[in-house]
């Protein structure tokens, strides 16, 4: 992706037609760029190459999967996709000067300029070359992968905040990439395997020796972090969520336990395994026996575990118990689940070595995580919070952390997003009927799919009718669940967290939870008491 990945301008300027009115001295620079260039054959283990139609004798000047992106002299990767196919884009990226193209179908009649390499798999030789072409960043950086369904971002970026005390950690993750040199905007939670071995390398090269990253499943699935040497992996939980893609849940347990037995190229060094879900305790008894386990939870058998939790709106209170040690913590985050979050981070940094007793006062300074639990200004009678909750799982946890300390009534608003699991739908409003006094259902990531019928399948899960509202406009369902607020109530926004966009009908417009409620606030504050 351009922004995410550097370029090496002098290598592509080298593969730039010639002038008939260069100089000699412009053409020996020009073979010393060459010969200083990577080689197509030494990206490549014999073993991966079916078949070859050209010479694998020539530089290149970078690795391209989008042929848009592609500059002269690049390695043109088509890969097979579920809605399009690389190969139908194999001309334009010739057309771009792309000097070899990497396929799992050899064409019929190649260009005799360009070399053509056909592989069985095109996504897992990507990962491999990528890997090798950005000389094995995961060597000198030690990397921490967390998966599971929720909790994967507070994981990671409470691990960075821990690991930052003691040189500073790079990030990828959902919200942003943190290259070491420089923060750029997330685009997708796992990146495409080029950019993974990219951005790490530009960690490496920036001075980082550690580096956070999510892994989605899709991540794994899709060989986007194969082969990658994780110092650490963690797992936080497994609900229902995704199986649109994965079908079955125990299809989806399949696919992120590869991270942990070593089916996604390579076993992690530490497993960092919660005790108090289903799928953890089963995750813990089929990861090898030679990859070490520190596990955590409230499970007594859990080695980090937390005791006499004080739960409340400003925070968290509780005794944290660590192999070797043990003290009182005051977390900012609330919520029970983010103790489950923080034990997660806290059980990761002791896995690579940090001491607790060192990097736990660095939590009296983290500034929390955008769109999780996020607390908006609306005055002290009133509770405001926005939060990423998604699936019927983590709005049960999220309502049910929120309910105890809420004297007032409880609001809701969420949606479910479109072209994604139908199936949660019914149980995510099960979910917040269940807890909530009041909800409006309204339009989260409508995508290309109807809002009715986005609506039609939520409402299978409806059981006190009278006690939910369904407007399709999300900032006029915002508007009204402050309208309808009142001292000591809590109103949850739930579903979009830190984005800043709605997409409806395929087109993306800016909205962002945080900044309209703000704007809503003040209005109501303006507003006189009738």
């Amino acid at each position: 992706m351009i922004g995410y990945l550097t370029q090496n301008h002098a290598l592509i300027g080298a593969f730039q037609p010639r002038l008939r009115t260069a100089g000699r001295r412009a053409a020996r620079l020009r073979q010393h760029i060459f010969k200083m260039a990577p080689q197509l054959a030494d990206l490549f283990l014999d073993d991966a190459i079916l078949a070859v139609k050209g010479t694998l004798s020539r530089p290149i000047s970078g690795l391209a999967l989008d042929s848009r992106r592609v500059v002269p002299g690049h390695l043109f990767f088509a890969l097979p996709g579920r809605r399009t196919d690389g190969a139908s884009f194999v001309d334009e990226a010739i057309s771009h000067g792309a000097v070899a193209v990497l396929t799992q179908q050899m064409p019929a009649h190649p260009p005799a300029h360009v070399t053509f390499i056909q592989v069985a798999d095109a996504r897992a030789t990507l990962a491999r070359v990528a890997r090798r072409y950005y000389r094995f960043p995961d060597r000198d950086l030690a990397v921490a992968g967390v998966t599971g369904t929720n909790g994967k971002t507070t994981v990671a970026l409470l691990l960075k905040h821990f690991l930052d005390g003691a040189g500073r950690a790079g990030l990828l993750g959902t919200i942003s990439y943190d290259l070491g040199a420089r923060v750029v905007p997330s685009y997708k939670t796992t990146p495409e395997a080029l950019d993974v071995f990219g951005m790490l390398a530009q960690m490496r090269d920036a001075g980082c020796r550690q580096a956070v990253m999510e892994v989605s499943s899709h991540g794994i699935d899709q060989q986007r972090v194969l082969g990658l040497q994780f110092e650490v992996a963690v797992f936080t939980n497994l609900t229902r969520d995704h199986l649109d893609y994965h079908e079955t849940l125990g299809a989806y347990f399949e696919v992120k336990s590869r991270l942990f037995t070593g089916a996604a190229g390579m076993a992690p060094k530490v497993a960092v395994i919660n005790l108090d879900d289903p799928y953890g305790r089963k995750l813990a008894a089929i990861t090898p026996a030679h990859i070490r386990q520190i596990t955590y939870g409230d499970a007594a058998a859990a080695q980090v575990r937390a005791e006499q939790v004080t739960l409340g709106f400003k925070g968290t209170a509780f005794r944290l118990v660590w192999p070797g040690g043990e003290r009182m913590v005051e977390s900012p985050l609330l919520g029970r689940y983010n103790v489950s979050n923080l034990l997660a981070a806290v059980a990761a940094a002791v896995a690579m070595g940090r001491d607790p007793a060192v990097f736990l006062p660095r939590l009296a300074t983290f500034p929390g995580v955008p769109g999780r639990m996020e607390r908006m200004e609306a005055g002290p009678q009133l509770n405001v919070l926005v939060d990423y909750a998604h699936t019927d799982d983590a709005l049960h946890n999220a309502l049910g952390m929120l309910r105890p300390i809420t004297p007032g009534r409880l609001l809701v608003v969420f949606g479910c997003g479109g072209d994604r699991d139908r199936t949660k739908r019914p149980l995510m409003v099960t979910a917040v009927q269940a807890a909530a006094d009041f909800a409006i259902a309204t339009a989260d990531n409508p995508r290309s799919e109807p809002l009715a019928q986005i609506f039609a399948d939520m409402k299978a899960g409806v059981t006190v009718p009278e006690k939910i509202a369904w407007i399709d406009d999300r900032r006029r369902a915002l508007s009204l669940a402050l309208a309808l607020a009142k001292p000591g109530d809590c109103v949850l926004v739930a579903g979009k967290g830190h984005e800043n966009y709605q997409e409806i009908a395929g087109t993306r417009t800016a909205f962002d939870d945080r900044e309209v409620l703000r704007e809503l606030i003040a209005l109501k504050k303006l507003k006189p008491e009738g």
